[in-house]
């Protein structure tokens, strides 16, 4: 006689935990449990889902069943294949599906990873790796570059003490100009590292305020702003001044983008907050987490440089520093987050994405 369902769910109440969608089967490829993602996305109650046959829920039930005999009888330690997994009244989800045979009690568990969500991982840790990198790069070029420039500053007042001509300590200015624009940017360069994390209580809406004054002070005609919150979002710890500047960051160079529509006055800046649930950030499972789109009417990204958007020194921009969106990503990594952004002519929708309590 099968154990009951509250034995079974004692048993493996472990994989509600987990955001990879999790099946156990009987030696005769029944379900005998499943974790709530699974019922999330199937749309179907662990209780229905008992005793039925799990390959009748993938669109060929064929090579399931062909993998599950493998791991029942321990052909394989481990199958790995990609299927389409049924959902109701929705598209198939593909899957990346994994079978292990359980040795103690010859069950055979079955891990379903979404691979859109693989694809998110993956894409999570590529942006982590290059946000250190970018650190570090950062980090040493700007003080390689600020003790020599110091020197060529220092020289050209030198210099320019001991000219009589106006016309030559024009030159000398030129020089010590140039020389101050640099310092400031690489004071840019190394103020996130600098700059202690101030934490306290955040109100998102509180920031979404504040950017939205600024932007509305340096763009007052042509532009609207929408709001579009969700009041129930709590507040949750983290430094506000940094969240405030990656926002303003990604918002005023979407104002900077919407200058044709500016012009004819029909640009649109939207604020869209929301909250997330069941989300995986690095390899850190959260219940909840806030959604923040920055969205813009513009031109959208070039394909040329989308890829590398939040590369130091990187600009869509004639004239425009490329460092904007590369302290707004390291700002929202402090707070254990990211941002991703999906752009096309007409829309570009950034989206910073940080954990809630």
């Amino acid at each position: 006689m099968p154990p009951s369902l509250p034995v079974l769910a004692g048993r493996f109440q472990i994989f509600d935990v987990l955001a990879t969608l999790v099946a156990v089967l009987a030696d005769d490829g029944s379900v005998l449990y499943s974790n709530s993602a699974l019922e999330d996305v199937l749309g179907i109650s662990r209780r229905q889902l008992g005793g039925t046959r799990f390959a009748d829920y993938f669109t060929d039930p064929a090579p399931f069943a062909r993998a599950w005999s493998d791991a029942s009888s321990n052909t394989f330690s481990a199958i790995r294949y990609d299927a389409l997994l049924r959902r109701i009244a929705t598209e198939p989800m593909p899957v990346h599906v994994i079978l292990t045979r359980s040795q103690d009690s010859g069950e055979v568990v079955v891990e379903m990873v979404p691979l859109e969500q693989q694809t998110r991982q993956e894409r999570e840790e590529r942006l982590a790796e290059q946000a250190q990198t970018n650190k570090e790069l950062i980090r040493n070029l700007a003080h390689e570059i600020k003790n020599p420039l110091g020197g060529i500053r220092g020289a050209a007042q030198l210099l320019e003490m001991e000219m009589d001509s106006p016309d030559l300590r024009e030159y000398t200015q030129v020089i010590i100009r140039e020389a101050d624009r640099l310092q400031s940017l690489v004071d840019r360069l190394l103020a996130p590292h600098r700059k202690p994390h101030v934490v306290g209580d955040v109100n998102i809406h509180e920031v979404c305020e504040r950017v939205r004054s600024l932007i509305l002070a340096e763009f007052p005609k042509g532009l609207r702003v929408v709001r579009d919150y969700d009041t129930s979002i709590p507040e949750f710890r983290g430094d506000i001044e940094q969240l405030i500047q990656a926002v303003l960051n990604i918002a005023h160079n979407a104002c900077q983008a919407l200058a044709t529509r500016r012009a004819a006055g029909d640009a649109c800046l939207t604020f869209r907050t929301r909250v997330a649930r069941q989300i995986t950030l690095g390899k850190t499972r959260y219940k909840l987490a806030l959604e923040l789109h920055v969205i813009d009417n513009g031109p959208g990204i070039p394909d040329s440089i989308k890829d590398r958007i939040f590369y130091p020194l990187v600009s869509g921009r004639e004239g425009g520093s490329g460092l904007g969106l590369t302290l707004a990503q390291t700002f929202v990594q402090q707070h254990h987050g990211l941002i991703e952004v999906d752009s096309t002519p007409g829309r570009t929708d950034f989206t910073l994405v940080i954990p809630l309590p």
